[in-house]
C-alpha cells in the first residue's frame, strides 16, 4: 500500500470518538453524525457516513468493535480503494437477499460462507446501508476462530476470487490456534 496522507489515522480516531460521544448523547443516524469535513474525510478513504456509523454505534451500545479494530478495517478499506480502485468508488451494492444463509458452512466452517462476500463488498465499498463487515456474527466467526477482522479482509484481498484460497488460510489459521 503505497499511498500516504497527513495523519488520516488521527482524523479517523477523532471523529470515531465524537461519533460515539453524539451517539450516547441520542444521534442514532449515520446522517449528520459527521460534518461536512469529517464527510469529505470518510469519501477519501472509501467510506460512506454509514458504513462509518455501524463501527460507533456498536461501540457504544456494546464497547466492540473497539477504535482500533475500526481504524484496522479502514486502512484496509482505504489501501484497497486508492490503490485497486484508484480513488473511484463502486456503483454496486449487494444484494442482501442473496447472502449464504447464517447457518451456512463451507468445510465445516461456520459463517464462512456468509462473511467471505462480505468481505469482499467492505473492500469495493459495495455494502448496503443495512449491512455491516464486523456486526455481531462477524465478531463471534473472528472470536471463535482467533482471526483478526483487518487480516481477514487482507487474507480476502489477496485471495481475490480464489475462495478455495481464503478458506485454506482459515483452516491453517484455526489449526495454529
Amino acid at each position: 500500500m503505497s499511498h500516504s496522507s497527513t495523519n488520516w489515522e488521527q482524523t479517523f480516531s477523532e471523529l470515531f470518538v465524537r461519533a460515539v460521544e453524539k451517539y450516547q448523547q441520542g444521534h442514532h443516524q449515520a446522517k449528520g453524525l459527521v460534518d461536512a469535513e469529517g464527510s469529505k474525510f470518510l469519501h477519501s478513504i472509501g467510506y460512506t457516513e454509514q458504513e462509518f456509523f455501524d463501527f460507533p454505534e456498536d461501540f457504544a451500545k456494546g464497547g466492540e468493535p473497539t477504535l482500533k479494530t475500526a481504524l484496522e478495517i479502514a486502512a484496509v478499506r482505504r489501501g484497497y480503494f486508492l490503490d485497486e480502485q484508484e480513488g473511484v468508488f463502486s456503483s454496486h451494492r449487494i444484494d442482501m437477499g442473496k447472502l449464504p444463509s447464517k447457518d451456512a458452512e463451507i468445510e465445516g466452517i461456520g459463517w464462512l460462507p456468509r462473511l467471505i462476500p462480505k468481505a469482499e463488498a467492505k473492500l469495493r465499498g459495495e455494502m448496503p446501508a443495512d449491512l455491516m463487515y464486523g456486526c455481531g456474527g462477524d465478531r463471534k466467526f473472528f472470536r471463535t476462530n482467533q482471526i483478526d477482522p483487518a487480516e481477514f479482509l487482507r487474507q480476502t484481498w489477496k485471495a481475490g476470487t480464489d475462495h478455495a484460497k481464503l478458506v485454506a488460510w482459515v483452516k491453517s489459521t484455526r489449526r495454529q490456534s
